[in-house]
């Protein structure tokens, strides 16, 4: 089992940045995949990002491709999501999840946080 833990979200208005953290305990960390998702009211959970467990495998949706950065540090059981020039349509509960296998759908995930609320203003 692992349990994962969102931190970080919260108002800010368009252009701004926020930095969300998911911090992970249980099962060795380092040994999954980890992915961001999001969801906006009335919408399909979407993509965000992936990392690899070494951090040499990383991927993001079009829609944030240039704006956010996905990062992790084994040593701290903790992945991040830096999240730059944030737009309305940004707005959105920020989940972290990890899985064995790389993957941009929820099916590839084992284990979801809580998640994160990020609200932008325009």
């Amino acid at each position: 089992q692992v349990q994962l833990a969102e931190s970080g979200g919260g108002l800010v208005q368009a252009g701004g940045s926020l930095r969300l953290s998911c911090a992970a305990s249980g099962r060795t960390f380092s040994s999954y995949y980890m992915g961001w998702f999001r969801q906006a009211p009335g919408k399909e959970r979407e993509f965000v990002a992936a990392i690899s467990w070494s951090g040499g495998y990383i991927s993001y949706a079009d829609s944030v491709k240039g704006r956010f950065t996905i990062s992790r540090d084994n040593a701290k059981d903790t992945v991040y999501l830096q999240m730059n020039s944030l737009k309305p349509e940004d707005t959105a509960v920020y989940y972290c999840a990890a899985g064995v296998v790389a993957g941009f759908t929820r099916d590839k995930y084992d284990y979801w946080g809580q998640g994160t609320q990020v609200t932008v203003s325009s």
